[in-house]
């Protein structure tokens, strides 16, 4: 058995979305060594929140030594989905707004849509450097963001890698 495919790699991709032959594929990972954590975008939006909580405990407990952050190229159709739903909270979307411009710096967009619709690639290059730097996530583990678009009918992937700081 090549060490490669021993080893343990998590994977956290949208909930929408099930990759795990494709994965299993590219990455030459066995489906018994693969982990998945699945939430909508996918996105951390705190490096001390339930997400990240489960990808450290993941990484201690399971011994997890690569991370891969998967989504699709911008979905068209899930932001739609979320604009109608929108409309019909307009004074609170409003209140929010003044918010996010005015009260809250931590968030990096200026508006509830803006939030609600980041870019795939910006989201996941995020979520990718958050895991990276994050305190308790060891040096060893390799983390990687990888896109995938289906645009012709066969994925093509942009792999995402984190930014080193010096």
């Amino acid at each position: 058995m090549n060490l490669e495919q021993a080893q343990k790699a998590l994977f956290l991709t949208d909930i929408e979305c099930d990759w795990h032959s494709l994965l299993q594929e590219i990455t030459n990972i066995l489906p018994e060594n693969m982990l998945t954590i699945q939430c909508y975008g996918p996105v951390i939006s705190n490096p001390y929140g339930d997400i990240m909580r489960s990808i450290i405990i993941a990484i201690y407990q399971e011994k997890v030594e690569e991370i891969y952050v998967v989504g699709t190229k911008n979905s068209e159709a899930l932001s739609a989905n979320v604009l109608i739903e929108l409309d019909s909270m307009k004074e609170k979307i409003r209140t929010l707004d003044y918010l996010f411009q005015h009260s809250r710096p931590e968030f990096l967009r200026g508006t509830v849509h803006e939030w609600l619709n980041e870019n795939s690639h910006d989201r996941i290059e995020k979520c990718v450097n958050i895991i990276y730097h994050h305190p308790l996530v060891p040096q060893n583990v390799k983390v990687r963001g990888l896109i995938i678009d289906h645009e012709d009918g066969k994925p093509s992937i942009v792999e995402v890698s984190p930014q080193v700081t010096v």
